[in-house]
């Protein structure tokens, strides 16, 4: 009798334990996956310290970058521009854009711009935004 107590002392914590161990893992509500941030708010965030998107505001640091695909690079009327990107002769598409935002001076030596963004799921959200502007 003393060795089916202590086999029940025994068994009756350890059942219980799993029981609560069972029903807490239940209980638990599964949250929804965080939602990347829009383009907007990364570029208020990441880019509106130094560009504007409205060319009737003050030219901050970087150009005004309304308009951006599809423009000639380095020829924003009024903007000094560094020597390499006033001579550059290319047109801003989604490609050209993508590889400025990894690594300006990958595309333009002597770029000022010193922002780098690694990560391409944020760098196609600002460029989708620019794009719908």
């Amino acid at each position: 009798m003393a060795k089916l107590r202590s086999a029940y002392a025994m068994a009756v914590p350890l059942f219980c334990s799993a029981i609560l161990a069972a029903t807490i893992a239940a209980a638990q509500m599964q949250l929804p996956a965080p939602k990347p941030p829009d383009g907007a708010t990364l570029f208020k965030q990441q880019c509106a310290t130094c560009h504007t998107i409205d060319g009737t505001e003050p030219t901050r640091q970087g150009p005004p970058l309304s308009k951006i695909l599809g423009r000639p690079a380095g020829k924003v009327d009024g903007f000094h521009y560094s020597p390499g990107l006033a001579k550059a002769d290319f047109v801003w598409d989604e490609a050209k854009l993508d590889a400025w935002l990894t690594n300006p001076q990958a595309v333009i030596p002597d770029a000022f711009m010193a922002y780098r963004q690694a990560k391409p799921e944020t760098r196609a959200a600002i460029i989708a935004y620019l794009k719908g502007l």
